[in-house]
């Protein structure tokens, strides 16, 4: 071998050597997780979360969104759902850190990023932590905090609180739609892009006299009117196939048919009812639209309860749409959950509008005075058929004589002469 030859080998096998060095180096440097997110105990919120739990109850309660008592009887009802195995390799993330960090992101909306933060948990590890927390509680509290009536005599019962709190008979419940707004998946194009310019899912509602969702369905492109969404409802198919088990009109009020109510934005139906047009109202209609209002608007306080409460709702969820329907439904659930474990606590009587019959004034809800409230906003309308027409004729008659309230006529005049809108509901 030659000089020369011998000289580049020596070159080659020293660079090799460098290589496997450099190599080995940077090897050496991989972690599995950043040194701080190891040190979970010493740096996350859970020392903050028991200092308010002892010395601070209201404003745990502000950081959690639910009472002490609330968030420890939710624990125990979801720990052996969302409860890990440790391993040899390390312990596992306890079922207090996945509820509370979850609970954090219904409260704030603030991004798995951000959340790392204050949670000690990667953001790889939260969108896997938060999306399983929520199917936990949408699986283990939903058949028991959210779901429709099964018979003509639980329909009944839902029709007794509309009458008692809002005076309005044979109700089952009041309707709408709201967006959601969503960062669109890649190559998703405009699908997903709502008339108000942003992309979004729609959440269909229906809500009880207690302000308690009865049905929700999340899911469907911001493109589809609240109407258009909710002719693909299951609630809908079954309505037309009448197989939700309504009471017939031998058993309502009036002998009227069974309804449900909504705004503008859906069609007249057998069994739902809007407001009349505003063009050319005459005394019975301005008085049947602002008793159907009384009623309807339980759903919009509802959705305002819930995005004041769950301020998710109040940004954009930056996650797929298959994570953002059960998101929604836990957010919704957990509402449910909270109006009857306490009701004063997260619904205190300000928060929601109310109405001085003395006067005809209204005041509104605390949560219509927050941010970002513009994409919970009703939609278009659309035509009715005769018979839908007529049944909603029937009400106004029976709200214009058998079931007026002696306070109507002035409310009429009071939202007139105050430019309040009508279709503003009351708080009893």
């Amino acid at each position: 071998m030659s000089e020369g030859d011998r000289l580049r080998c020596a070159v080659a096998l020293l660079c090799v050597a460098e290589h496997n060095r450099v190599a080995k180096q940077r090897k050496a440097k991989r972690q599995w997780a950043k040194g701080w997110l190891q040190k979970r105990n010493h740096f996350d919120h859970m020392a903050l979360i028991q200092e308010l739990r002892e010395n601070n109850p209201e404003d745990f309660r502000n950081y959690m969104r639910m009472t002490d008592a609330s968030y420890n009887h939710l624990l125990e009802r979801l720990r052996s759902r969302i409860t890990k195995q440790d391993t040899v390799m390390r312990a596992a993330i306890t079922a207090e850190q996945r509820l509370s960090v979850t609970l954090r992101f219904l409260a704030t909306g603030r991004s798995y990023a951000d959340l790392k933060f204050t949670s000690a948990i990667s953001p790889q590890a939260l969108s896997c932590i938060i999306p399983e927390t929520c199917q936990a509680i949408v699986s283990e509290l939903m058949g028991e905090y959210m779901k429709l009536p099964e018979s003509a005599a639980e329909w009944q019962l839902v029709a007794e609180d509309f009458n008692t709190m809002w005076n309005f008979p044979n109700c089952g419940g009041a309707l709408d739609g709201k967006h959601v707004r969503i960062n669109p998946p890649p190559k998703s194009g405009s699908y997903y892009y709502n008339y108000k310019r942003f992309f979004s899912v729609v959440m269909m509602a229906l809500v009880n006299a207690r302000y308690e969702f009865l049905m929700v369905d999340v899911g469907k492109n911001g493109r589809i009117s609240d109407g258009g969404v909710m002719e693909e409802t299951e609630f809908n198919r079954r309505l037309k196939n009448n197989e939700l088990s309504l009471p017939t009109n031998a058993e309502t009020v009036g002998n009227m048919n069974y309804v449900f109510v909504a705004d503008e934005a859906f069609a007249l139906g057998e069994h739902l009812v809007k407001p009349y047009p505003q063009r050319g109202l005459d005394r019975g209609k301005r008085i049947f639209n602002y008793r159907l209002s009384r009623a309807r608007r339980v759903v919009e306080n509802a959705f305002g309860i819930l995005a004041q409460r769950f301020r998710i709702f109040l940004t954009t969820i930056n996650l797929e749409p298959s994570k953002v329907q059960v998101i929604v439904l836990a957010a919704c659930t957990l509402h449910n959950y909270l109006r009857r474990q306490t009701p004063h606590h997260y619904c205190p009587p300000n928060s929601v509008d109310q109405e001085d019959i003395q006067t005809g004034t209204i005041v509104e809800g605390e949560w219509r005075s927050g941010p970002n409230m513009s994409a919970w906003q009703p939609m278009v309308g659309h035509n009715s058929t005769t018979l839908a027409k007529r049944n909603r004729d029937q009400y106004m008659n029976y709200f214009c004589s058998t079931g007026a309230v002696s306070w109507q006529d002035r409310m009429v005049m009071g939202t007139q002469s105050t430019n309040v809108p009508q279709t503003v509901a009351s708080s009893q």
